[in-house]
C-alpha cells in the first residue's frame, strides 16, 4: 500500500458478530489492495469487536466509540478521517466481492464528473438479484420512487463531498443515503454498474426492518426533494401530501387528494424543461396518482354520499376513469352507509 491510499472503506460495526468476520474478510480480499478500512464500532455488546481485533493487517484502523451514538455519526465521523480519494461503503454483515474495487476505481476513474458508483447486488442465500438503473438520467427519475442505489455497494468520490459541505444527514436517518443520492445528483453523475459485485444480507436485526415506518416517511421526504428541483412553487398542504401517500402509512384525505393532484399537475408543467425524462416521469406521476385515487374510493372501511360528489370531482381534476361497474359499486356502498343511518 502506499503512504496514501486511493480508497477507504468505511465500515460502522454494531452487534454483528454473527457475521463482521466473513464481511471483513472480504474486503481484505479485494483484487485492488491501496486502501485503508476504518471500522466504527458503535459499543458493541456482542463479541463484534473481539473478532475484528483478530485480524492482523496494517490497513485496519479500528475505532470503538466511547459510547453509542448511532450510525449516521458513525458514517460522518468516518468521512472526516478518510485519507482516501473514494469512500467504499460497507456494512458489516455483507459481502464485497473480490473484484468490487477493481471495477468500480476503473469506472471512476476514467469519468471525471462521477460522484458515486454503485452495482447491482444479490441476496445473500438466494437467487434475487436486485437491479438498478444504470445512467445518470435513468437514476434521477428513478429517484424520484426509490433509492436507486444500494448503499453498501457505493464508492463515492470524497472531494465532491467536501466541496460541496455535504455528509450524512443525521435527520433522515434510516434512509440518510436516499437523502445523499438525491443532493449528490445535482452536483455530479451518479452510476450503477451492471454486474452483481456485492452480496447484501436480509435479516430480522437490520435497521431496514426494525424502523420500516420510520425509514418510509424519510424515503418519502428525499422522494419530495428529488422532485421540488423542478422549478415550480407548492403550498406547504400540497408538499405533505406528497409525502404522505409516498410514505405509505396513511391514507391521504379528501383536502389532500386534490391538493396532490394539484401538485402533480404544475410539476409536470414545470416539467417542460425536460429535467426528467418526459415520458418516464409523467407514467411515474400518473400510476402513483392513480394510486392515491384508488385508495381513497376503493379501500376504504365505511362510506358516505360524500364520495360520489367527490368522485365526480376528482373525475374534472384527472383523466382517471372509474367503469361503470366500479362506479355502481360505490354508489351501492355509499346508499348502504346512508339507510344504516337513518335506521
Amino acid at each position: 500500500m502506499t503512504n496514501k491510499p486511493l480508497i477507504t472503506v468505511l465500515i460502522p460495526t454494531y452487534n454483528c458478530d454473527q457475521y463482521v468476520k466473513q464481511a471483513v474478510q472480504s474486503i481484505l480480499e479485494q483484487t485492488y489492495t491501496n486502501f485503508e478500512c476504518i471500522i466504527i464500532d458503535d459499543c458493541s455488546t456482542d463479541g463484534t469487536v473481539d473478532i475484528i481485533k483478530t485480524f492482523n493487517d496494517p490497513r485496519i484502523n479500528l475505532i470503538v466509540k466511547p459510547k453509542n451514538s448511532g450510525y449516521t455519526n458513525s458514517l460522518n465521523f468516518g468521512l472526516t478521517i478518510a485519507k482516501g480519494k473514494y469512500i467504499a461503503r460497507m456494512d458489516g454483515d455483507d459481502i464485497s466481492l473480490s473484484n468490487r474495487f477493481e471495477k468500480q476505481v476503473y469506472v471512476l476513474e476514467q469519468n471525471d464528473d462521477m460522484v458515486v458508483c454503485g452495482s447491482i447486488f444479490r441476496i445473500i442465500d438466494t437467487e434475487t438479484i436486485i437491479q438498478a438503473p444504470e445512467y445518470q438520467e435513468q437514476i434521477k427519475t428513478g429517484l424520484l420512487k426509490d433509492s436507486c442505489i444500494g448503499h453498501p455497494t457505493a464508492m463515492i468520490k470524497l472531494s465532491v463531498l467536501q466541496q460541496h459541505n455535504i455528509n450524512y444527514n443525521k435527520a433522515y436517518e434510516p434512509a440518510e443515503d436516499y437523502d445523499l443520492w438525491v443532493r449528490l445528483s445535482q452536483v455530479g453523475q451518479l452510476h450503477n454498474i451492471q454486474e452483481v459485485l456485492f452480496l447484501y444480507r436480509v435479516h430480522d436485526n437490520q435497521v431496514s426492518i426494525t424502523k420500516k415506518e420510520i425509514q418510509r416517511k424519510s424515503a418519502s421526504l428525499s422522494r419530495f426533494n428529488m422532485l421540488s428541483q423542478l422549478d415550480f412553487d407548492y403550498s406547504e398542504l400540497e408538499k405533505q401530501a406528497y409525502i404522505k401517500q409516498f410514505s405509505f402509512t396513511e391514507r391521504l384525505n379528501f383536502k389532500e387528494l386534490k391538493a396532490l393532484i394539484n401538485l402533480n399537475s404544475k410539476a409536470l408543467k414545470a416539467n417542460s424543461s425536460g429535467f426528467f425524462d418526459p415520458k418516464k416521469f409523467k407514467t411515474i406521476i400518473q400510476t402513483f396518482q392513480a394510486e392515491a385515487i384508488n385508495q381513497y374510493f376503493k379501500a376504504n372501511n365505511t362510506y358516505s354520499p360524500k364520495y360520489i360528489g367527490e368522485l365526480k370531482v376528482i373525475s374534472q381534476l384527472t383523466d382517471v376513469n372509474f367503469s361503470f361497474s366500479e362506479k355502481v359499486k360505490l354508489y351501492i356502498k355509499a346508499l348502504i352507509f346512508f339507510n344504516n343511518n337513518k335506521v
